[in-house]
């Protein structure tokens, strides 16, 4: 479904409600480690701005379960956005409240208030009416969601606060976000192939049925894939195991057939640490106290092969425990196949938000991907189907 954007609006003279994804990582200093997520919003923002409005930006940070925390405060955001916008950014010191109303009706154009983190009140997360209607006094009947990471999440902020304003119209990275996550899954370049990895099959069951029909090859790895392996009968060590999802697996690879292939080797250790000693074994040969945290080289080889031949690549989560350097070959070897076929044969490759994100990043192989989601939750609800609650409340 269509959504309207900031370039169906007028804004010129208006004070306008921005949701934004600020849910930056901090070191233990309060620096941010990753501006990624304000880098992303900035387009929105300068369009806004140049159209001579003044900005109210919200956003959350971390999860501080609605009480007041000084180590997520929005502060190091408001001074990291000044640098990237050129202009002052005004942090005021709430979300809501007199003081804040105050600073948002003294707003000229040009001019940015952030709001101090949303999820310091109880309101924000449980979605509570009368929260969302102080929100909305703050514009002037105009929202604007640019917040695609918490789009998934029936927030005030991104659910509530439509029900208080005139407009709520999509921002540039939302558009972009949607694009990509809705619109090119509807007519992929062929071969379509899915990556899925990461820790739990049932987190990517969802995921597994949507793309079914969709895909010709769906490439599994990481910790989910000993489950799928449980599931044909072989032993796996101590590696990852859900025992409950065991059936549903079994279930998946029947209905697949040969579009699901699982790996054929794996990294193993008898420990999760850098310097641990580890082998290369067939899936087949797990030792029993030892455990799967990588796919092997000739997995690796499969799966660049894989990708380097498809026509739309669509990655959710990583194929090893790639924090670790000495577990993360598989991850990597396959991002930078992946970029060099973006680069080389115009592969469309769609990256989902969070670890995936992260391991790419780690590969060096960020800049030439189509597209990389800002936010994994919601890339993982997109690919499985569902409508996202701050989407489906735009105009």
């Amino acid at each position: 479904m269509a959504k309207k954007t900031i370039d169906d609006i007028d804004v010129a003279g208006k004070r306008i409600l921005v949701r934004v994804d600020f849910n930056v990582p901090l070191d233990g200093d309060a620096n941010i480690t990753d501006d990624n997520r304000i880098r992303a919003a900035l387009p929105t923002l300068w369009h806004l701005l140049e159209k001579g409005a003044s900005l109210v930006l919200m956003s959350h940070l971390g999860r501080p379960k609605g009480t007041v925390s000084s180590g997520l405060s929005l502060g190091p955001v408001a001074t990291e956005l000044h640098g990237h916008l050129g202009t002052s950014v005004l942090l005021a010191p709430d979300c809501i409240g007199e003081e804040t109303e105050e600073l948002a009706r003294d707003l000229k154009a040009g001019n940015v208030l952030l709001l101090e983190n949303l999820r310091f009140h109880k309101g924000e997360e449980a979605n509570d009416s009368a929260f969302a209607r102080q929100l909305a006094q703050l514009g002037n009947g105009i929202y604007v969601n640019d917040a695609f990471g918490a789009a998934h999440r029936a927030h005030a902020s991104t659910e509530g606060i439509t029900h208080h304003c005139e407009h709520n119209v999509a921002g540039y990275l939302m558009s972009k976000e949607l694009q990509y996550l809705q619109e090119a899954l509807a007519e992929p370049a062929q071969p379509f192939v899915a990556i899925l990895g990461g820790a739990k099959v049932s987190d990517k069951i969802e995921v597994i049925g949507n793309l079914l029909d969709k895909i010709d090859t769906l490439l599994i790895g990481g910790g989910m894939a000993y489950t799928f392996l449980k599931a044909q009968g072989h032993e796996i060590g101590k590696s990852l195991l859900e025992e409950e999802s065991v059936p549903v697996a079994a279930d998946l690879l029947q209905k697949a057939g040969s579009k699901l292939v699982l790996p054929t080797d794996c990294l193993v250790t008898q420990r999760i640490a850098a310097g641990a000693e580890t082998r290369v074994v067939p899936v087949t040969e797990i030792p029993a106290d030892w455990e799967g945290v990588d796919i092997g080289p000739q997995t690796r080889e499969r799966y660049t092969a894989a990708v380097s031949e498809a026509g739309t690549v669509v990655w959710n989560g990583p194929l090893g425990v790639f924090e670790i350097d000495d577990f993360a070959a598989g991850t990597i070897a396959v991002a930078q196949a992946l970029e060099q076929a973006t680069w080389e044969s115009g592969v469309v490759s769609i990256i989902g938000g969070g670890d995936t994100a992260a391991a790419v990043a780690k590969a060096g192989a960020q800049k030439r991907m189509t597209h990389i989601s800002t936010g994994g939750g919601a890339s993982l609800e997109c690919l499985g189907g569902r409508v996202l609650p701050g989407v489906e409340a735009l105009d």
